[in-house]
């Protein structure tokens, strides 16, 4: 599910940032999530953004055995640029944050001064406070703070962040309602979909992964981050209850530990796959599944897998995640189990079921939304935004022009 960058890491390439398209606006966003690691929203949005602006992702520090803090940025094939803070060893708190705004202002004074200012990560509040956009947004796509390990200050940045922004999306509806009152302008954009990508996995035909083909029928897969959110416990009972069945499991393991997976001759654990890689895989599988635990990590979730098993044309089975209960449970669309006992039973009427008029109706949801539709959305509300300060500055000028007119009048 890693995306594999289009030049080689370390490979700097600030000087071409500055000169490729410099006619562009910049647009920097912070980000707590690795380009690299999972293609998911901010990928989407950014590749999008990025045909109109100089797109520059400012990640989180990586610490090396070195003496001098310096910045490796290099560019990806969607046109992104990915700025990488290279540290020390041993730094304090307080040194590390003077080190990344170091590094930030040199890299500006290069580039120039950025026209939209995006976060995702509220921690970079600790460094980037200084800096000014015509937009300033804040893609609010979890509940951070519920998340094992996250920062004991992250609260605190985040209502720093709310004050500072322009704008707040939301990764769901359910964070959206948690969410609106902090902020006069919140808007909920949940998941969208690439229909076309996915819908490759509806085509007869496709050759069957190497690493896939030698496991039986009938097989039931997930794909995504396999961390604290995923209830084990519930996998395993579930692959219990049915040896005959085959759990296909994609993605990394991050934040707990590997050895705690559960081991069965029918649970396939196989890491990470491309996001091209996944149409093939998917569409080697029966019945997607969404086996995501109900604890605070996953409260506020809207998965973006939800529209992209669907696209796929694969029946899924989910956990009870609100914002899957809404829209698709309710609809009909994804079918909701509260036990391992359900799962397996769900499991077994979504195989029996006919899928035309199923499908109909996934088609017409999936219509609705996509990223592309999302990203126009988001941006109607950023030249709003420009638009606005725009006309504040012009009055204010023309105010502060009469009033000097005035005085010299009176001399």
């Amino acid at each position: 599910m890693t995306m594999q960058s289009s030049t080689p890491p370390g490979r700097s390439n600030l000087a071409n940032v500055h000169s490729i398209a410099s006619y562009k606006p910049l647009f920097l966003c912070f980000s707590h999530l690795r380009w690299d690691f999972v293609w998911q929203r901010p990928q989407h949005l950014l590749s999008r953004a990025a045909r109109t602006y100089r797109v520059i992702v400012f990640e989180e520090p990586v610490i090396r055995d070195i003496a001098t803090p310096r910045l490796e940025v290099t560019e990806r094939a969607c046109g992104v640029s990915v700025a990488v803070p290279i540290l020390p060893v041993g730094l304090t708190e307080r040194a590390t944050m003077a080190a990344q705004r170091k590094l930030l202002d040199t890299m500006l004074a290069k580039t120039g001064n950025p026209s939209v200012l995006w976060y995702y990560s509220p921690m970079a509040m600790a460094f980037s406070t200084h800096l000014t956009a015509r937009a300033q947004v804040y893609d609010c796509m979890d509940e951070l703070t519920a998340f094992k390990n996250a920062p004991v200050l992250l609260p605190l940045m985040e209502r720093r962040l709310f004050k500072h922004a322009d704008l707040v999306f939301t990764g769901g509806m359910s964070l959206y309602e948690a969410k609106k009152n902090r902020h006069p302008s919140v808007h909920g954009f949940p998941s969208s979909i690439d229909t076309a990508h996915f819908g490759k996995a509806r085509l007869p035909g496709r050759n069957e992964p190497e690493d896939q083909a030698k496991i039986p029928h009938p097989r039931l897969g997930f794909f995504g981050v396999i961390d604290e959110r995923m209830d084990l416990d519930l996998v395993e009972a579930a692959a219990r209850r049915r040896p005959d069945w085959h759990f296909v499991m994609l993605g990394p393991v991050v934040k707990i530990d590997p050895e705690t997976l559960p081991k069965l001759a029918n649970l396939h654990w196989m890491g990470s796959k491309t996001y091209q890689e996944l149409p093939a895989y998917i569409a080697g599988w029966d019945v997607g599944i969404m086996p995501f635990a109900l604890n605070e990590a996953t409260r506020y979730i809207s998965p973006t897998k939800t529209p992209e098993f669907l696209a796929a044309g694969l029946p899924v089975v989910s956990t009870a995640i609100h914002d899957v209960i809404k829209p698709y449970g309710e609809s009909g669309l994804v079918e909701i189990a509260g036990s391992a006992e359900q799962l397996v039973g769900k499991a077994e009427m979504l195989m029996k079921r006919p899928r035309e008029e199923w499908l109909e109706r996934v088609d017409r949801h999936l219509a609705n939304g996509s990223w592309d539709l999302t990203w126009a959305a988001m941006q109607r509300l950023i030249r709003g935004v420009t638009l606005k300060k725009a006309a504040a500055n012009e009055h204010r000028d023309k105010r502060a022009r009469s009033i000097s007119a005035e005085g010299a009048a009176h001399v």
